[in-house]
This record gives structure tokens, C-alpha cells and sequence, in this order.
């Protein structure tokens, strides 16, 4: 048996139940922080109640459901009312119905400081009114907003839980008694009985709902008790049923038994769930019954805010200063927050200044939250005002300002600063949108609501674009542009009921093709109808078709979570919808569009938004799916379930679209169909046939909508559909209208009437009258082009609605035309016919008022008005002024009366036939082309009297222009009253804005007869203000009206005029000007008087320059030129022409007229290197038409082969060339340039001496070159004097190698060179050391080898040796060292060293300045390379300042040293040092000479030694043997005789005798010992010796 439709639908509760968009009924009120409370889950009151308990009660409910289907459709109809009321109980007592009031903890998230500030709203149907009509039609789909989150804990006291706790259990026990199923067929009376038995316990368990919690128990008892009854009654009529079921058929018993298990199965499960979920109907959200009310209080005082909340279970309300929780604890006495039956309050005690705020109360239990808002504002006493205190931005306010139920003030003043302009963008790139706010005032922690609008339709925040507020500037972001983007963009901000907007375009030009030619991307691609077997997709054209008309669109799908794109057709299709098949039921599709044309196919769209293949039915069950079992309605009728049922035909069959590519039916299933469901076959015939076929034969329908593809164009048909279900295919339904393949959407037709109008300087508005007869119209394209170029472009790439659009991005000054297009889904029209060119212009407006009326003369019936230009002229020349003026009779006004019916040129105008001594008002209006502009303020009150002042009355008209950092011109009109006397000159005073009035200071001292002066000196940066006074022979007038404030600045981008003269030598005066409006003019004056009609002048202007040329320049002109450039602000420059600028332009302008070529360098000839001669001249520049002739003693000569001639234009160098010069090549050369009207010569003169000289030079030049052939010198034999003053001769070589010799000689004599020369470095050198007279001659040093030979000759004799000697003197003077001082035994020293000393060298010594004379004690000399100066035994006369010169034959060279003070000293001491050792060492004891070193004796012998010794005094003589003191006897012994001489004698010399003896001789200066050795030899020993010694020498060799 085939479960029935409602337990298939419902079969995966379980996942429903988990369903995300069911899990989020609180989702509002979840947040991130969670709260440290614990809230006990019941009380100790009905801990006792278990879980037995409630298994109990449920065994009593299964037994009840099990009963007879009779009694279970009785009771139907109450249990449909607890159903009802069971959806709505609240998730918060979920736990506590399966697990039972225990006294567990639960942690809860605590919502006070995270709730938004607005009320919830009811939730909105999940069904359309299309998806209700296509439910099965017996069947309710039930809406469930449970949560599985437990919730408790929202109460804070035992008491108010205990309440909570009561108020659940009573409500389980309702829906534990009343739950049931409703049967369409009603029972007999018996069932009737059961039913109203049931009605009473329902109505006794409602009253039980409602008792209070201190009689729970009782509540709960008497529900027991009622329920056990009610089981019992259920189960004696459930015997009697069953008795009643015996009489009846054995087929109609197995049916209904099966019927009852099915029900009694649904009810198991229905009970198993609602432990899990039983929403209370008695829980509803807080609801304010009394809202809090604003208060205005004085500071000081306290201030209560009172609220009543009704809800259940019982709101909790938290108090919000500025969105801020009020945290009682933080400010201790500062707020009190009492709660009282059901009364909440807050006391703010001693309010201050601080405390104004917006205050909210927020009220919130488990069914929501809700919020009511006051406002406090504290008052400060008259005087007491304390600004700094008061937020930034609200200071400004006055003290006492209403409250709204948003804020403080009574009204925002919303400002848009660094707005957004009009932007273009390209697709793929970013873009962001985005202007400052300022509202005033500003209020502290209150934000206001940022919302942005595109074409009028909110911006929600996605992938695509973000939006961001920073606190003062609001942005809005496109990540990725899209076509889709383009748009007009407003940005509004709410500060409560007050808000202001802003709003500009946003053009999204098409991204660069990939295939050039290709078509743009398509846009908006959308889903416009889905089900199980097809998505109907549509997009819009794009504008850009390539070049060559679209064919077509490909249509591409990918399954949401891959990234494969598939393509869904495989020709293109035209029609801009497409019903895309071959999907998979339940999935989501993602959708784009390609457009193609012959060239290739273009960029894919922005992909569409995700869509299910699934039916609308579907879709709505599948977002409401219950997280219960269904409890619904269920229809039961005498059908078997065994035998199916043959579905009825469907109806209401119809076409719903039709196009060349596919038909769309739609029809409505059968109202007879059975249990099961069932599926469609679609048939179609030839409408002049009743060939029925059967187009969907493999593939069922499960919708009641399909897409039928390959029908032919142009052929007629007809449709109808059958059901199908297990029983069989049923009969068909009523065939449809014939139907002709084809689109039955028509292209629009071209819109008409294309006008272009002037919006901007850079936007045209474009309208036209729309399409006729268009369906289904999507919107317009718009082109331009530029008159001529016949290039379109596209003007928007998102088509527009509507009959107008403001072309933005347009060229300033160019004409454009205009056409436009409309579109549909069948396709483009044709275009529109080309607009009037029209040319890009801002559009003309009336002018802004004039300002500053005065009275210029006043006559006993008229007065003179003066006024001031207005600001702003409209764009367009201001035409005239219309006066207006009325009557003033004690201070009442009349009214106003028209003074001029024609309008006035000038900013003055006499009002006449008016009434004397009558006070009159008057205002001016100024009038362009566009329009009367709007009256100017009304001026004072002025009385028309006899003016009899003798003075000059002010001059009016006073401005300002060329304004400059330092200077400025300020220019006036004379005054219309000049007095008795005529006016004979002005004043002009000036003083800086912000000085008083004291501090007027003149420009000139005497008047002025002009009417402009230039005011010279400025301060750059400071302001001023200029008055101007006129002045005639009764004396200086009264003055002008104020000119200015006027900054003394340059501003960027300032021009000056400047003058030129052209190549035809016309002069002109140019300006240029960069800040032009479309409507601006140049306007020329000399002395600042217009030359307009001037016949000595003519200007030419265009676009943005202008051009002042004089016809004929001469004195007459001379003046100061100035250019106006109207509708700016005062842009204005001058040129002055005085006697010497007219000199220079026409002496400028002769050579423009008669140019000539100007000449670089003139006509000059030079010698090149094998003697030819080269003619050359270069002038300025040369055009590639210049001519040149060459001309020779008044002959022209040509190229040939004496004459070589080239002519370098980009160097601007003329050349001519001759090989040598002959005696006949002597005269006159001359080049002539002729360039255009442009002449030029330059002429040489070679004749005489000065062409020998030449031609002489040419021929030394021709000798070198033929010598630089083989070897020689590059430079010739020179000499260098080095550093160690030797002489080094040396010469540079050039073109050697290595056969290349070289050799030097001296006088003709051969020098013979150590070294062999090497030739690397090209320098050959001879090196002569301490070079002197010896060395004088002639040098020469000769090259030779295969190729020829080079000599150089060096003469160094005479004047060229005198010359090198001065150098060598000159290197060694420079070679000195510094004089140092010396002490000798003498005397004094002074010393210096050269490298060598020659003779030629010149030393002259100086002392104190004097030149010294040489004598015995003081001499100079020279000893090897030390030069000196010797004074002996100095004495104080010679302290001072010595100089020692070395001259070198030209300059002297001075060493200098300062022998005087301690200097002195220090070698005066060492010279007495010196000179005593040098007499101690002179008179001391010494030996002179006469004793031998050794002295060998033979034994026997006598020894006699004699010595010379001296010494003064004659020194003491001792003798030493052994270096002891020798003891004297006849042996030995010594004598010293004359004081000189000393003898020794041994008169016979033993062997003993043998030793070193010493000679000492002594005295006061010193001693000195003069030692000898004695040897003593004995013969026969030695001659023994002398014997032994040959044996040894035997003995060794053997």
C-alpha cells in the first residue's frame, strides 16, 4: 500500500526540523557576548514531577488515540484548536517538557546591552498567493517558527519562575488531552456524545491552564483525574464500536482498521514530537502599555521616566542612555531602576548637563523585544551656560528646542560636502561613490540612517557592492562594475522624520572586447519562471552590437558549488528569454548570457542569481517546513487505498508564450487524481489536422508547465495535455487556440522627435516621443556622435526608461547629434531619425540680482540710481535693467511702480516726474536672453531733494580687476552730480578690510584725471577695499561705495597678455584663458575704454583665446591694452605700449618684413691637416629650401674638382673646399643664402700678406702631413726641470715600431744611452742630473727606420740655458729646507738644505732687515748641499730676525728664523756648553803617542819604552801592570822628565815581566790610560815548540 500524499510530504521532518532558515526565529535577539548568569530551570515546588510522570500521562494519550475512528473524529474538532495553539508555544519550554521540571541550570545569553532598538515586526507569510493556489487543495501546510535552543531563565525572581512553571505544566496538559485529527465525514449521534464529553474536559483543562501557581497541585491532580475518565470512557465506546464494526462488510472492516493504525501511527509520532516542541499560545511578546514620555527639567533637579509592559512570560526591561546600557553600580545614587508591579522606572537624581540624552527603554521575554524611546533635556539658568560642557556641534543651539521621538533637536540640517560627481567607470574595474555629511547639530551617539538608491530602488549591500559609513563621510563600493551598475545613485540621509538626498549618475562603459568587433556583454540576466523541468531565463540586449548586427545569444548554465559552464542551446537564439531544460530536479543553477555576431562572440554577462529547478509548491513547502510532524488538516474519504484512481483531464490550458524558438504551456492539474501523484504528457497536431503525437513520450512532465522546442516557423498548431498516474493515462484536456510559431512579441517601433536641449557645459538633455504600441518595453538606448565624424558612441549601457536622459561625459564647445533606440525582449528597433546638431553649452539662466543701490544726483523731481552688476550674468550677456521704485509715507510702504519701461544698458538710470521731498525705495532687476532675473533687495530710503552741494558727488561703478599678489587696477565711472563746477580729478584711498575707518590712507597726492588707476605695493595675501572721491573747484566730493574686500593674491593658472609679431611683421596682443564658462567673452579696451568699432584695431576670437591685431602701429596707439573675460570671476590682464615698447615692435616688425638669414659665424677659412683649405660659415637655421651660391671675385663658382662644396641643413654649417691654394686663388669669397623672401650673405677677403700668410700655412700644413707618414714627433724636444732639480729632456713620438730607432746627440756628438728606449707610452726622455754650465749646447735627438726619419733639435745655449738655470736655481731655492739654529763651541749656526748647490744660485743673508757684512766672527757659506751662516762668539747684538734669500736669476725665495728670546737663550747656553768641553777637551791629560800596543822580548833582555804626554797643567803620570799599580825597583823602573815625557824601563825581561801594563796620565780636565802588552819568549822552549809540532802533524796523518 503507497503511503499517502501527506506522509510523503513530510517524511524527512527531521532535517526540516534542523533547517537553517527555521533555526533562526531568535537569530534577532542571539549575540556574540554571552552573560555569566545562571537562572534555576523550576523549583523545589514540583521537583517531585518526573519524567515517570509525564510517561504516565502519555501512555494515557496513546491509549485515548487508539480508540474507535468514530470517537477519533469526533474529537477532532477541539484537538484542531490545540493544534493550533500548540504551534505557537514558545521554544523556551521545550527542555522542560521532555525531561520534566528538575532543578538543573542552564546557562543563558544575556541580550540587555545587544537588542535592536526597533520593534519586531510580525513575520510575513512564507506562501505567495501564487504558491497557495498550487497546494494540493485539501491539504494545509503547516508554518512552524520553533527553536531546539532551550530557553529559560528570563524572569529574575523564585516567584516569577514558579509562575512560569505553573503556566507550562497547565499547557502540557491541555495538549496532552486535546491532541487529534479532523475527518470530513461526520459520525452518529454516540460520536457526538464522546465528542462533546471531550469538549467538556477541554474546556475544564483551559480553565486549569489560567489558575495560578500556588494551586498547581490541585491543577495538576484534577488534569490527572480527567484524563484517566476520559481513557475510560474511550475505551467502553471503543466496545462498542467494535460491535457495531461486526454487522458491517469484511472489506469496509480491513479499511477503516488500516485507516485507524495509520492515524494512531501519526499520533504516536505527533506526541513523540511535541515533547520536543510545544509552543504555548498563552506566551505573547511585550507590548508597552504605557510609554515612557519626554522631559524638559532645570539642572539640578531630579527626573522620573515611568513605563508599564504587558507580556508573558513577564518582559524584562533594561533602561538605554544613548544606545548605551545604564549600569546603576557605575554611578552609585546617580540613577535608580525600580520595578513594581508591572511599573518600571528610572530616577535620574541631580541631573546635570550630561544627562541630555536619548533614553530607551527596552522590554523583552522569548516571544521578542520592544523598545520606546524619551528624551531628557537639562536646562541651565539665564547666564549659566557653560559651552564647553555641550557636545561639539550642538553649542550653537538655543537652550529651549523641541524633542522629537528621534532626538533633541526639532529640526537637522543636513549638508552633502566633497560630493560625488557625475563617474564613469569600465566593467571590471572599481569604482566608489562616496560625500561627507554634516549635520547640524550634531547629536553624540546618534547616528543617522545612511540609505543609497539606485533608479530609485534601494542598495542592499552584496558581493558586488558594499557600503560603508565612517561617522562623517558615507561610501559606497563596487568591487566589480558591472552594466548592471549604471544608474542614477542617491544617497539619503534620515535623522528621523527629517532627511535630505543627493544624486548623480554613474555611467559603466563595456569592457574591451577580447575579439575585437565582438559584440558587448548582454545584462540583467534573470530567472522569470522555474519548476522541475525548465527555468525561463531572460536578459537584456546590450547596446554595443560590435559593428555588425547581433545573431544572437548562447545561454550557459553551471550548477551552484562547481564551476563548470555548460552551453544550453546550440544555435543562437534571438529572443531576449529562453526556457533552459535538462536540469535536475532540486538543484540551483546559476545563469549567464553570451552575445554573438559574424565576427565572434563577446564577454559572458554577470551571471544571475541562484535559482532551484523546482516546482512553486515545492519551493514554499520546502521553506516552511515544520521542525514538528504535521499537524494539519486531512480529508479522509470512501476511496479505496488499494485501487488508484485514472486522473480527470487538466484545465485551463493555455499558451503563455510563444516565440520562434520554443512555446510555453501553463495549465492546472485535475481536480481528480487520486492519492498518488501523477505526471503530464504533452501532444500537439497540426491545427488543419487531428494527427494527435505525443512530444514528450520519453521524458514525463512533472509541472503543470512546459516548453516545447522544434516546431517549424510560421506553422499552426495545437496543444493538449493528459495525466498519468499508476492507474492509467487519463482522458485529454481541451485542445488550445490554434497557435502560429513565431514571436508573438514585436520589435518597438523607433522612437520620434529626438530634441537635444542644453543642461551643463558638459551634458546635453535628450527626449523624444516614446515608442507607439510597444510592448513589454525594457527601455531606450541612447547615441551621440560629433557633427562630421560619423563615429557613434554609445551615451548608456543600461536602457532607461522613460522619455529623457541627460547625456553626460561631453566635449565642452563640439556639436553633437543625437538618436535613440528602444528595446524589448524580441529585440532593438531601428533608429531614431539624427537630432539638430546642437552644441555643448551650460543652459542659460536669468541673471542674480544687482546689489548696491545708491543715489548718484538727486533734482527736485528725478534722481539718478546707481547700482552694481550682478554676480552671476546667467550665461548669457546681460541685456538691460528694469527700475523699479516706490513710495515711503512714514515708514509705510507703497506699492511698487515700473520706472523704465525699456531697460537700460548702463548700471545708472534717472528716475523722473517723482515728487519732491517724497522718501522713495527702489530695487533693480537684471534681464538676458533667458529671462527678467530676480529683483534686487530693496535699497534705503532716499528723498527726492534739490541737491545744492558745490562738491562733486561720488563716483559709482567702482571694481577691481587684474588683481594681482602686488598690484591691481581699480577702474570707476564719473559721478552723475559733477557740482557747480565741472570735475577736474579723483582720489583713491585704500586700507586693509579688517583696519578701522580711521585708517584710510591716499594713493595719490594729486588728482588723478583718469578713471583707473593701477594700485601698486599690495601685501600679497591681505585684503582691502578701495573708495574713489571726486574733486572740482569748490573741493573734494564725498565717496564712492566700497570696492572690494579684494585679496592681493595670483591666483594659479593666472595668463598675462602677451605680444607678437608674425613672420609677415603684423603686431598683436594675445590672451589666453583656461577658466572660460560656454557663455564668456573677451572684451578689449584701451584705457580701459572700449575699442569696439575702433578701425585702427581687429579682433579675432576663438574658443578660449583672442587675438587684438593694429593695422598700422604708430604713436597714436600708444596706451595701456587691456582684455575683460566676462561671466568669470574677474579675469582680466593689461599690456601697456609706451614710446620705447613701440620703438622695439616696430623695428621687430621692419625685420619680420624684411627678414634676413641670420648668421651664426661669419665667412672664415681654416687650414686642415694635409693643407686644404676649408671655407665655412653657419647660420641660424636652414629650411630645406634654402638656396647657396658661392661667388669668387664677383664670379659664381660651381663643384668640380678644385671646388668640393656640402651644405649641412640641421647644423644650419656651409663648407667649401680647395686642395691647395694657388698664387691665382688670391681675392675676394662671398656665400649668399636665400631662404623664402629671406636673404643672407657673408663675405672673406684673402689678398696681400694676409693670403701669403695662408697660403703659406697651407703649404707648412701639407710638408707635416707627409712627414707624420713615417715616424716623428707629435711633440717636439722639450726640457722639465724635476722635482730633484735634475734635467729631463723629452719628446712625444708617433707612428713607430719596433725597427724604429733612436738616437740623441750633444753638440754633434753621439749620447750614449744606457737604457733602450721603450715606446709603449710614446715618450722618449734623456735624464741629466745636477745639471750646470757644463751642460750648456745644443741638443738633438733624430727618428729613423725603414720609412724615413724625424729629428727634433733642443738648443740650451744663451738665453735658452739662462732660462733653464733659472728654473733648476728655481727648483733647488724651492727645494730648501727651513733655517733651523745650531750651537757650536764657535758660536751660533744657522743652516739650511737644499737638493744640490750650484754656483748660479744666489744666497744673501739678513738680520733684523739690514743685509750682513761679513767678518771674522760672522761668515757664510756652503758645505756640500747645507748653506750657512757662522757667527762666533754671538753676543746679545746678534738676537733678531734672520732671513736667508736664494735667488734664482728672476725671483727671490726667503727661508727666515727668529733667533731672539728663549731661542737665543737656549743656544747661547749650548754654545757656553760646547766651548767649555771644547777647552776641557783641549787641555786635558793625554797620551800623544810612542808606546806600542804589544811588545815581545826575549828573556834576558833589556826594554826601554818612551811616550810623549800632554796636558795644561802638566798632568800627574802613573803606571799600571796588570791593572794594579806598578811597584818600581831597579828591575822596573819609570821615569817623567820636562812634563812630556815618559820613560819605562826593565833592564832584565823574565818570563815574570809578562802582562798588560798601563800609562796613566791625569789632570783638572781629565785623565787618560794608554795600555801595552809585554811578551817574554824563551828560545830554546820555542825552538822545542817548533819540533813537536811538525810530529804532531805526522801523528795526525797516520
Amino acid at each position: 500500500m503507497s503511503l499517502p500524499f501527506y506522509q510523503k510530504l513530510h517524511q524527512h521532518y527531521d532535517s526540516s526540523y534542523r533547517n537553517k532558515d527555521l533555526r533562526t526565529t531568535m537569530s534577532h535577539y542571539q549575540q556574540e557576548k554571552k552573560s555569566s548568569a545562571i537562572y534555576t530551570h523550576g523549583s523545589t515546588a514540583y521537583s517531585s514531577r518526573s519524567s515517570a510522570a509525564h510517561r504516565q500521562e502519555s501512555e494515557a494519550f496513546s491509549q485515548a488515540s487508539a480508540a474507535s475512528y468514530q470517537q477519533q473524529a469526533s474529537r477532532a474538532t477541539a484537538s484542531t484548536h490545540a493544534s493550533a495553539a500548540s504551534r505557537k508555544t514558545a521554544s523556551a519550554y521545550d527542555y522542560g517538557y521532555s525531561h520534566g521540571l528538575t532543578d538543573s541550570s542552564l546557562m543563558l545569553e544575556d541580550y540587555s546591552s545587544k537588542l535592536s532598538p526597533q520593534p519586531k515586526r510580525a513575520k510575513k507569510s512564507l506562501l505567495s498567493g501564487e504558491e497557495k493556489e498550487n497546494l494540493p487543495s485539501d491539504y494545509m501546510v503547516p508554518i512552524f517558527s520553533g527553536r531546539q535552543v532551550h530557553v529559560s531563565g528570563i524572569t529574575d525572581t523564585e516567584e516569577e519562575r514558579i509562575k512560569e512553571a505553573a503556566a507550562y505544566i497547565a499547557q502540557r496538559n491541555l495538549l496532552a488531552s486535546e491532541e487529534g485529527i479532523i475527518a470530513s465525514k461526520q459520525s452518529t449521534a454516540s460520536r457526538q456524545s464522546t465528542a462533546s464529553k471531550q469538549s467538556a474536559v477541554s474546556k475544564q483543562s483551559a480553565v486549569s491552564k489560567h489558575s495560578t501557581a500556588s494551586k498547581e497541585s490541585v491543577v495538576s491532580k484534577h488534569s490527572a483525574v480527567s484524563k484517566r475518565s476520559t481513557a475510560s470512557q474511550e475505551s467502553t465506546s471503543s466496545l462498542h464500536q467494535e460491535e457495531a464494526f461486526e454487522k458491517k462488510s469484511r472489506k469496509v472492516a480491513i479499511r477503516e482498521k488500516a485507516e485507524r493504525l495509520s492515524l494512531t501511527k501519526t499520533l504516536e509520532e505527533t506526541e513523540a514530537f511535541h515533547r520536543k516542541l510545544n509552543e504555548d499560545h498563552l506566551l505573547h511578546a511585550p507590548e508597552f502599555v504605557i510609554k515612557p514620555r519626554s522631559h524638559t527639567v532645570w539642572e539640578k533637579e531630579n527626573v522620573k521616566l515611568h513605563c508599564s509592559v504587558s507580556g508573558w512570560p513577564e518582559p524584562r526591561v533594561t533602561w538605554y542612555k544613548n544606545q548605551v546600557p545604564i549600569n546603576v553600580h557605575a554611578n552609585p545614587g546617580k540613577y535608580i531602576i525600580e520595578s513594581r508591579y508591572g511599573m518600571h522606572t528610572l530616577e535620574i537624581n541631580a541631573c546635570n548637563f550630561e544627562d541630555t540624552a536619548q533614553y530607551r527603554a527596552s522590554a523583552m521575554n522569548v516571544k521578542g523585544e520592544l523598545s520606546a524611546y524619551a528624551s531628557v533635556v537639562v536646562k541651565r539658568y539665564k547666564g549659566e551656560f557653560d559651552e564647553t560642557r555641550f557636545h561639539a556641534g550642538v553649542s550653537t543651539l538655543p537652550l529651549s528646542f523641541a524633542v522629537t521621538p528621534y532626538g533633541y533637536a526639532s529640526k537637522f540640517e543636513i549638508h552633502f560636502d566633497d560630493k560625488f560627481d557625475v563617474s564613469f567607470g569600465r566593467e571590471g574595474e572599481t569604482m566608489s561613490l562616496g560625500c561627507r555629511v554634516v549635520i547640524t547639530p550634531e547629536i553624540k551617539h546618534f547616528q543617522p540612517e545612511i540609505q543609497w538608491y539606485r533608479n530609485g530602488a534601494p542598495v542592499s549591500p552584496s558581493k558586488w557592492v558594499q557600503t560603508h559609513w565612517s561617522g562623517d563621510r558615507a561610501t559606497l563600493t563596487f568591487s566589480h562594475l558591472n552594466k548592471e551598475d549604471e544608474g542614477l545613485y542617491t544617497i539619503r540621509v534620515r535623522m528621523g522624520e527629517y532627511y535630505e538626498q543627493y544624486s548623480a549618475y554613474v555611467f559603466v562603459r563595456d569592457a574591451d572586447a577580447e575579439i575585437e568587433g565582438a559584440p558587448a556583454a548582454p545584462l540583467d540576466v534573470m530567472c522569470l519562471d522555474a519548476n522541475k523541468d525548465y527555468i525561463i531565463i531572460s536578459w537584456k540586449q546590450p547596446a554595443v552590437d560590435g559593428g555588425s548586427p547581433i545573431l544572437g545569444y548562447f545561454i550557459d548554465k553551471c550548477e551552484v558549488g562547481t564551476d563548470s559552464w555548460s552551453q544550453c542551446n546550440d544555435t543562437p537564439v534571438k529572443f531576449a528569454r529562453f526556457p533552459v531544460t535538462g536540469l535536475i530536479e532540486g538543484r540551483s543553477y546559476i545563469f549567464r548570457v553570451r552575445a554573438v555576431n559574424k565576427t565572434g562572440i563577446g564577454l559572458p554577462s554577470r551571471v544571475s542569481e541562484p535559482v532551484a529547478a523546482l516546482d512553486p509548491a515545492e519551493k514554499a513547502r520546502l521553506k516552511s517546513r515544520p521542525s514538528a510532524p504535521w499537524t494539519g488538516q486531512i480529508i479522509v474519504t470512501e476511496e479505496e487505498p488499494s485501487e488508484g484512481i485514472v486522473p480527470g483531464p487538466p484545465t485551463d490550458l493555455s499558451v503563455t508564450e510563444a516565440t520562434r524558438s520554443y512555446v510555453v504551456l501553463s495549465w492546472k492539474p485535475p481536480g481528480q487524481r487520486g492519492h498518488e501523484g501523477i505526471l503530464y504528457f504533452v501532444e500537439k497536431c497540426d491545427a488543419e489536422t487531428e494527427n494527435w503525437q505525443r512530444v514528450n513520450t520519453e521524458l514525463p512532465v512533472k509541472s503543470p508547465r512546459f516548453a516545447l522546442f522544434d516546431l517549424a516557423e510560421g506553422k499552426s498548431y495545437r496543444f493538449r495535455v493528459r495525466c498519468s498516474n499508476s492507474a492509467g493515462v487519463g482522458e485529454p484536456s481541451e485542445a488550445t487556440e490554434v497557435t502560429v510559431v513565431g514571436d508573438k512579441l514585436d520589435i518597438p517601433k523607433a522612437p520620434g522627435k529626438i530634441i537635444p536641449s542644453r543642461n551643463t557645459d558638459t551634458s546635453v538633455v535628450v527626449s523624444w516621443e516614446e515608442s507607439k504600441d510597444a510592448k513589454e518595453l525594457v527601455g531606450y538606448y541612447i547615441e551621440s556622435s560629433v557633427v562630421g565624424s560619423g563615429k557613434w558612441e554609445p551615451c548608456n549601457n543600461n536602457p532607461v526608461k522613460g522619455p529623457r536622459f541627460t547625456c553626460h561625459g561631453l566635449a565642452t564647445g563640439q556639436s553633437y547629434i543625437f538618436r535613440v533606440r528602444a528595446v524589448n525582449a524580441a529585440g532593438l528597433s531601428e533608429y531614431s531619425q539624427d537630432s539638430e546638431a546642437i552644441e555643448v553649452k551650460a543652459a542659460i539662466a536669468a541673471p542674480s540680482p544687482p546689489y548696491d543701490i545708491t543715489c548718484l544726483e538727486s533734482c527736485r523731481d528725478s534722481m539718478v540710481l546707481g547700482w552694481k552688476q550682478p554676480d552671476k550674468s546667467g550665461g548669457a550677456e546681460i541685456t538691460g535693467y528694469y527700475v523699479n521704485y516706490r513710495e515711503v509715507i512714514d515708514g509705510v510702504p507703497g506699492r511698487w511702480r515700473e520706472a523704465n519701461i525699456k531697460a537700460v544698458s548702463d548700471e545708472a538710470y534717472k528716475i523722473s516726474n517723482l515728487k519732491e521731498n517724497m522718501v522713495y525705495q527702489f530695487q533693480v532687476a537684471a534681464m538676458n536672453i533667458a529671462g527678467l532675473g530676480v529683483p534686487s533687495a530693496v535699497s534705503a530710503c532716499f528723498k527726492c531733494e534739490e541737491w545744492t552741494i558745490a562738491v562733486p558727488g561720488p563716483p559709482h561703478s567702482v571694481k577691481c580687476s587684474e588683481v594681482r599678489k602686488t598690484s591691481l587696477v581699480l577702474q570707476w565711472r564719473p559721478p552723475i552730480h559733477s557740482g557747480r563746477t565741472p570735475v577736474t580729478g579723483y582720489f583713491v584711498d585704500l586700507k586693509e578690510a579688517s583696519a578701522k575707518d580711521d585708517q584710510w590712507r591716499g594713493l595719490n597726492e594729486a588728482a588723478i584725471k583718469n578713471t583707473y588707476l593701477r594700485v601698486q605695493g599690495l601685501k600679497e595675501g591681505a585684503s582691502y577695499v578701495f573708495r574713489v572721491r571726486a574733486i572740482n573747484q569748490a573741493g573734494v566730493g564725498k565717496p564712492s561705495d566700497l570696492a572690494g574686500p579684494v585679496v592681493a593674491e595670483t591666483r594659479p593658472g593666472t595668463k598675462e597678455v602677451v605680444v607678437n609679431v608674425d613672420d609677415d611683421g603684423v603686431i598683436s596682443l594675445n590672451f589666453e584663458c583656461d577658466q572660460m564658462t560656454p557663455n564668456s567673452q573677451f572684451n578689449w579696451s584701451k584705457d580701459y575704454v572700449s575699442t569696439e568699432g575702433s578701425p585702427r584695431l581687429d579682433v579675432e576670437s576663438k574658443g578660449n583665446k583672442t587675438k587684438m591685431t593694429f593695422k598700422d602701429l604708430g604713436t597714436e596707439d600708444i596706451g595701456i591694452y587691456s582684455c575683460d573675460v566676462t561671466d568669470t570671476d574677474g579675469i582680466a590682464s593689461s599690456y601697456l605700449i609706451d614710446e620705447d615698447e613701440l620703438k622695439r615692435l616696430l623695428a621687430l616688425s621692419q625685420e619680420h618684413k624684411f627678414p634676413i638669414v641670420p648668421v651664426k659665424s661669419e665667412l672664415a677659412v681654416e687650414i686642415l691637416e694635409k693643407g686644404q683649405v676649408r671655407f665655412w660659415m653657419q647660420a641660424e637655421k636652414l629650411s630645406a629650401n634654402t638656396k647657396v651660391t658661392y661667388i669668387f671675385n664677383d664670379k659664381e663658382i660651381f663643384e668640380g674638382p678644385k671646388y668640393k662644396m656640402h651644405v649641412d641643413r640641421n647644423t644650419g654649417i656651409i663648407e667649401m673646399f680647395m686642395e691647395k691654394l694657388q698664387d691665382e686663388d688670391e681675392g675676394t669669397y662671398t656665400f649668399q643664402l636665400q631662404d623664402g623672401k629671406a636673404v643672407g650673405h657673408s663675405t672673406l677677403v684673402l689678398i696681400g700678406d694676409v693670403y701669403k700668410k695662408l697660403q703659406k700655412e697651407a703649404e707648412f700644413q701639407r710638408q707635416e702631413w707627409i712627414r707624420k707618414q713615417g715616424p716623428h714627433f707629435a711633440e717636439y724636444l722639450s726640457w722639465e726641470v724635476t722635482g730633484d732639480c735634475n734635467v729631463l729632456l723629452k719628446c712625444k713620438v708617433a707612428n713607430i715600431k719596433k725597427e724604429t730607432h733612436i738616437v740623441w746627440y750633444k753638440d754633434e756628438r753621439e749620447i750614449s744611452v744606457d737604457e733602450k728606449h721603450d715606446f709603449k707610452d710614446g715618450i722618449c726622455t734623456l735624464l741629466i742630473t745636477e745639471f750646470s754650465k757644463k751642460d750648456a749646447g745644443i741638443y738633438e735627438v733624430i727618428l729613423k727606420d725603414d720609412r724615413g726619419k724625424d729629428k727634433s733639435r733642443l738648443k740650451l745655449v744663451d738665453e735658452a740655458f739662462k732660462e733653464l738655470m733659472t728654473e733648476v736655481c728655481k727648483t733647488i731655492a724651492l727645494s730648501a729646507t727651513d733655517l733651523k739654529i745650531q750651537s757650536t763651541a764657535e758660536g751660533i749656526r744657522l743652516y739650511s738644505f737644499v737638493t744640490y748647490y750650484l754656483d748660479d744660485l744666489k744666497v744673501n743673508w739678513s738680520h733684523n732687515g739690514t743685509a750682513i757684512k761679513y767678518t771674522d766672527r760672522v761668515k757664510s757659506g756652503v758645505t756640500g748641499e747645507q748653506i750657512w751662516l757662522q757667527i762666533n762668539e754671538p753676543t746679545p747684538n746678534d738676537k733678531g730676525k734672520y732671513v736667508m734669500e736664494l735667488f734664482d736669476g728672476k725671483t727671490g725665495h726667503q727661508k727666515t728664523v727668529d733667533l731672539s728670546g728663549q731661542a737665543y737663550d737656549e743656544a747661547f747656553a749650548e754654545f757656553q756648553r760646547l766651548k767649555q768641553a771644547a777647552i776641557a777637551e783641549k787641555n786635558r791629560a793625554r797620551v800623544l803617542g810612542g808606546l806600542p800596543d804589544v811588545v815581545t822580548i826575549q828573556e834576558g833582555k833589556a826594554l826601554n819604552l818612551t811616550c810623549i804626554v800632554w796636558g795644561d797643567p802638566t798632568p800627574e803620570v802613573s803606571w799600571l801592570k796588570n791593572e794594579k799599580p806598578l811597584v818600581t825597583d831597579d828591575h822596573c823602573s819609570v821615569k817623567f822628565e820636562a812634563g812630556k815625557t815618559a820613560y819605562f824601563t826593565i833592564s832584565g825581561v823574565s818570563t815574570a815581566d809578562s802582562g798588560k801594563y798601563g800609562l796613566v796620565v791625569k789632570n783638572k780636565y781629565g785623565s787618560e790610560i794608554s795600555d801595552f802588552t809585554i811578551s817574554v819568549f824563551i828560545p830554546e822552549e820555542e825552538a822545542r815548540k817548533a819540533t813537536e809540532q811538525p810530529q804532531k802533524g805526522n801523528k795526525k796523518s797516520k
